[in-house]
């Protein structure tokens, strides 16, 4: 009994156990058909943005004028408000910061100004959420300052607002708070501050991380920070509990740079690189931090990633440094976690990227992101639309209401523990709030401790609140036009010019200039043995009214000297040349005396030469002069534009030296480079001299006052070389050089403020050559080419943006040695020639003429030349201007005296562009209507007056003869054709005389006249025949309409008179047959 007792006990347990594993396994089988329903819901639930779609507009919307920070840091280079875009920029040597704005302007285009912030590097830089106008920068120099900037009409801020010493070493990241008015979060290489701008010192300190900080991060609501670092851990603190991190956990596995930013709710985000060096997005919990949520690796690359999201929408950004590729993905909440929206490939490489707010987008396209591109030279903007229906109804489900630009609280309230959330507003257009306007009010900055600066503000207990976002009240038409009928009033002709004008841009009057190389006649041809390397610094060959000097491939650097009055070709034995006995550096003309060549050798000496009035008919090998004093070789000369004698020379030994060339002397001597001198140029007055440097610098000498620079800026930081020239009356500098990627640039400084930088800059192309400077002051016009090339450069600079007006370019068929520049007087005004130039090719020597296109050539164009300069007299001595004196020259009128002023030519009356009506309306007889289209038939045929171009063949060589035999053939097709238009003419007019005097024809003749509209006259004497056969009818008709086929230079019509005279003849012998058929009776009553 006890046994089957205790069996019956057993089975029941086993039964019971049965069923409870039985339940237990239901229900875990239903939580896992659950849990996957949701999944698969989640994977077929319909987003709004997943059709997202990147649009990048072409280049000409893009920003330009753009040098994007090229060096490392954690910062992402760019930076946007709802107004303004601002970036890292490499010029300063990356102190300073490029400013432009978020949307075109009228003319769509965009301006682009930089601002000198800091002495070293600027790392990072930020806009403050509540005030489009306020950014904070940090640097390598270990502060961060506040800016006020403004639109960039006008004039940016030389000083900070606020000055805050970190004293940390070099900083890498500024983070203004999300929710709190001047409250910053600032990272260094280890350490992280809290920063409350309206005090001395840091709010609090945080703990020490072990390795790079690469990484930083507010939550949405700017109670927590995040940071990742170097040693491969995530990292959180709350600054007001504690200045060590609350949580640590591992994050990517990957040594690479990392970063992180908050997503949804409490979720984190992370990039970096796994263990297999594969770029990695992760997904975080902040709640369990002990492993994400989920992750996903994308490309193998070195490229870190540089992610942006956008709560509203859930979009995230991610681009990689350096890459052309940029991903779209949707956070959820749930799986799948991140979903792919869309892949982006660009046309260049990203260097930086920025989120613009949510307030500047255009809700109208269905706008939901736009992105700012950094590339090395343009800010692409690249707007995320959701394919719909747009311009009429505003999507709210695509807009749900984005936070607002009133800040929640002030620092003091968050650091006491206060935590608020930004009110949202709608984006709605009608809901939008006003944009805010930068504050034009000054107020005087208080003195504070350790050299702080900050602008007090009336609204705010913040020293950087928001400014007023109150604005004027708008005012409709009606009440601002004073015309009751609601039309507005028609513009004058000025204002439809400017408003023209405004739409398109400006242009430049010389944006069609053209470029041609003169007749054949003019050039020096069979040139042997040029010297084709000469050193950078040198122009190659030099060349005035009178004559050129071209360095020779010959031992003791020999110079041969050809004069320009004398073109062909050369002979093919040994030329008369100058002996320099040294191999040659650089030479020039004095341009006061056409016979005087100035050579700098190798040896650091300077020879001074005198050509004989009538040319160079003997070898030279004495000089007229030696100048001493250099210690290494030299590497350029210039003579001073005003003052006879006075020579300017750069030396290896890092100096330049001035010399009286009348006195043989050394009389003044420059320092303060530190590294070659690459090109100088003195100022149009000639009391300043300008260098460039290979040190990275631009210099300002006064030499009468001082041998040390009196002004010192950034240059071009390219090392291959650079010219400078004075431009715009002398009020800027234009240097031609390289950059850091070694591509040739054009930068404009302003001569009174050389420290700030570069006003403008323009990129050309990529060559080794250096690009060699010519200006025009009367027109404004620079010329730009380099050794080697086969493109000349030609714009117009002027003093105000865009300061870079691009005009036609110059195309060699060969490569040239370079261009050098004649006086002015020796272009050809009434071709309107604006510069003449010497182009000196592989074995030629060839003018080229610079025209500007006009059509009332016959007067002179006064507007294109106004009275010049006559540079090539002088002013003053050398010696009087060492003394202190400065000259001036005299200008001249370059309009012949036969030639009127195109300002006073007469004003030709309108011509009607239509015919009036009664002409067309007016009845022509049938002989009008035969006569002008018989007119029209000889014009078609050329039967002008005007002479034959063959006429004016004089002097032709014999090799041209090749070319001119064509167009000869086809010219006398032309002649047989005008011969035969005036044959036809007078056969028309005979034709219709012998119509009328034969009266009263007979009936069945007449009849045949009238039905085919040509007499029996009209048609013998087109066909040629004085009897009527068919055999030569025929014979007549075959030639004579072969003859005027169109392909053989005849027409349509010719042929069609042919066959109605054929159709003439044979009814008249029809006709003819049958009267000789009839007996005679009946012909009698015929």
């Amino acid at each position: 009994m006890v046994c089957r007792s205790a069996l019956c006990v057993t089975r029941n347990a086993l039964i019971q156990t049965h069923a409870s594993r039985s339940s237990s396994q239901h229900r875990d089988t239903r939580k896992v058909q659950t849990r996957g329903q949701q999944l698969s819901m989640n994977r077929f639930k319909t987003s709004k943005y997943k059709n997202t779609t990147p649009k990048i507009p072409k280049k000409d919307g893009w920003i330009a004028n753009v040098r994007g920070g090229s060096f490392s840091s954690q910062g992402n280079h760019i930076k946007s408000s709802c107004s303004l875009v601002a970036f890292n920029t490499d010029q300063a040597g990356g102190g300073m910061v490029g400013l432009s704005s978020v949307n075109a302007a009228s003319d769509g285009k965009w301006t682009v100004t930089q601002i000198s912030c800091h002495a070293d590097l600027v790392t990072d830089l930020d806009f403050s959420p509540f005030d489009d106008y306020l950014l904070a920068t940090c640097s390598a120099d270990e502060t961060v300052k506040l800016w006020r900037v403004c639109d960039l009409d006008q004039e940016q801020p030389s000083n900070a607002e606020v000055t805050l010493s970190a004293a940390d070493g070099r900083l890498e990241i500024v983070l203004f708070h999300p929710a709190a008015s001047g409250l910053l979060a600032v990272a260094s290489a280890r350490g992280v501050q809290v920063w409350d701008v309206s005090r001395d010192a840091a709010l609090t300190v945080l703990e020490q991380h072990e390795d790079q900080l690469q990484g930083l991060a507010w939550k949405e609501d700017g109670s927590l920070l995040a940071s990742s670092c170097k040693d491969k851990k995530l990292r959180l603190f709350d600054p007001r509990a504690q200045p060590s991190a609350v949580q640590c956990v591992q994050g990517h596995q990957g040594n690479r740079d990392s970063r992180v930013l908050w997503v949804k709710e409490d979720n984190l985000l992370t990039t970096g690189f796994n263990q297999m060096r594969q770029q990695e997005v992760r997904l975080w919990d902040s709640r369990k931090l002990s492993s994400s949520l989920s992750s996903l690796s994308l490309a193998t690359s070195n490229a870190t990633l540089m992610p942006l999201f956008d709560p509203d929408t859930g979009l995230l950004i991610v681009s990689g440094n350096g890459e052309s590729v940029i991903d779209c993905f949707e956070v959820n909440s749930s799986e799948p976690f991140l979903s792919q929206a869309s892949h982006c490939l660009t046309d260049v490489s990203t260097r930086g990227v920025a989120l613009v707010p949510k307030l500047a987008l255009d809700v109208s396209c269905c706008e939901v992101l736009r992105l700012m591109q950094l590339t090395d030279n343009f800010i692409v903007p690249i707007s995320y639309q959701v394919p719909r229906k747009a311009g009429q109804d505003f999507h709210a489900d695509l807009y749900p209401d984005t936070v607002g630009h009133a800040p929640a609280m002030t620092a003091e309230d968050w650091w006491k523990g206060e935590n608020k959330q930004v009110e949202r507003v709608s984006l709605h257009p009608s809901k939008r709030p006003k944009p805010a306007a930068p504050s034009a009010q000054e107020t005087k900055p208080k003195d504070l401790p350790r050299g702080k600066s900050k602008e007090e503000a009336s609204t705010s207990s913040s020293p950087l609140s928001t400014p007023s976002s109150s604005a004027a009240p708008s005012r409709s038409p009606s009440s601002t036009s004073g015309l009751s009928s609601g039309f507005l009033p028609s513009p004058s002709p000025s204002q439809s010019s400017r408003a023209i004008q405004s739409m398109l841009g400006p242009s430049s009057k010389f944006r069609h200039i053209q470029g041609a190389v003169l007749h054949r006649d003019t050039h020096i041809t069979n040139l042997r043995g040029l010297h084709l390397t000469t050193p950078g610094e040198c122009d190659g060959f030099c060349a005035n009214g009178q004559r050129v000097a071209v360095p020779l491939a010959i031992a003791g650097g020999q110079i041969a000297i050809f004069e320009l009055s004398q073109p062909g070709k050369l002979p093919d034995t040994a030329l008369p040349t100058i002996q320099n006995s040294v191999n040659v550096a650089d030479f020039c003309w004095d341009p006061f005396d056409t016979h005087k060549l100035v050579v700098a050798g190798d040896d650091a000496k300077i020879r001074v030469w005198q050509i004989p009035k009538e040319g160079l008919n003997e070898t030279l090998t004495e000089p007229e002069c030696v100048l001493r004093g250099h210690t290494e070789k030299i590497y350029s000369i210039k003579f001073h534009p005003h003052a006879s004698g006075l020579l300017a020379s750069s030396s290896y030994d890092l100096t330049v030296r001035l010399w009286n060339l009348e006195m043989g002397e050394e009389v003044k001597r420059l320092s303060g480079h530190q590294d070659q001198i690459f090109g100088m140029a003195w100022s149009p007055d000639g009391k300043l001299l300008a260098t460039v440097c290979k040190d990275g610098k631009v210099r300002l000498y006064d030499p009468r006052k001082s041998t040390l620079p009196v002004q010192e800026g950034p240059g071009p930081e390219g090392q291959r070389g650079a010219r400078v020239v004075w431009v715009c009356d002398g009020k800027y500098l234009l240097v031609s050089g390289f950059d850091s990627r070694s591509e040739r640039q054009l930068y404009l400084f302003s001569a009174e403020s050389l420290a700030s930088g570069s006003v403008a800059s323009a990129p050309a192309d990529v060559s080794p050559s250096t690009l060699i400077p010519f200006y025009d002051p009367d027109t404004s016009v620079l010329i730009l080419t380099g050794k080697g090339d086969t493109r000349v450069y030609i714009y117009e600079i002027v003093p105000e943006a865009p300061y870079f007006m691009e005009c036609s370019s110059f195309h060699s068929s060969e490569p040239h040695k370079g261009l050098c520049f004649l006086p002015k007087a020796e272009c050809d005004v009434r071709d309107v020639e604006v510069a003449r130039a010497i182009r000196l090719g592989k074995t030629t020597i060839e003018p080229v003429a610079f025209r500007v296109p006009r059509v009332k050539k016959e007067f002179f164009q006064d507007d294109v030349f106004p009275e010049t300069a006559v540079w090539w007299e002088t002013s003053l001595t050398a010696a009087a201007w060492l003394s202190g004196s400065n000259g001036q020259h005299r200008k001249i009128s370059l309009r012949p005296k036969d030639m009127t002023p195109m300002s006073e030519a007469p004003k030709e009356a309108p011509v009607r562009k239509y015919l009036p009506s009664s002409v067309y309306l007016e009845e022509k007889t049938d002989e009008q209507k035969k006569e002008e289209l018989l007119s029209a038939m000889v014009a078609k045929l050329g039967n002008r007056e005007d002479p034959l171009p063959q006429e004016s063949y004089e002097g032709v060589d014999e090799d041209e003869w090749a070319k001119y035999l064509a167009q000869i053939i086809v010219m006398g097709a032309q002649v047989v054709g005008r011969a035969f238009a005036r044959a036809l003419r007078q056969e028309f007019a005979a034709s219709q005389a012998a119509a009328e005097a034969r009266g009263q024809a007979g009936r069945q003749s007449a009849a045949a006249s009238s039905f085919t509209g040509m007499t029996l006259q009209e048609a013998q004497q087109i066909l040629n025949l004085s009897t009527l056969t068919p055999e030569e009818i025929q014979k007549n008709y075959e030639h004579l309409f072969k003859v005027n086929d169109k392909a053989v230079g005849g027409s349509f019509y010719l042929q069609s008179k042919v066959v109605r005279a054929k159709e003439r003849l044979d009814e008249e012998l029809s006709i003819q047959q049958q009267h000789q058929t009839k007996p005679p009776d009946q012909q009698q009553e015929t």
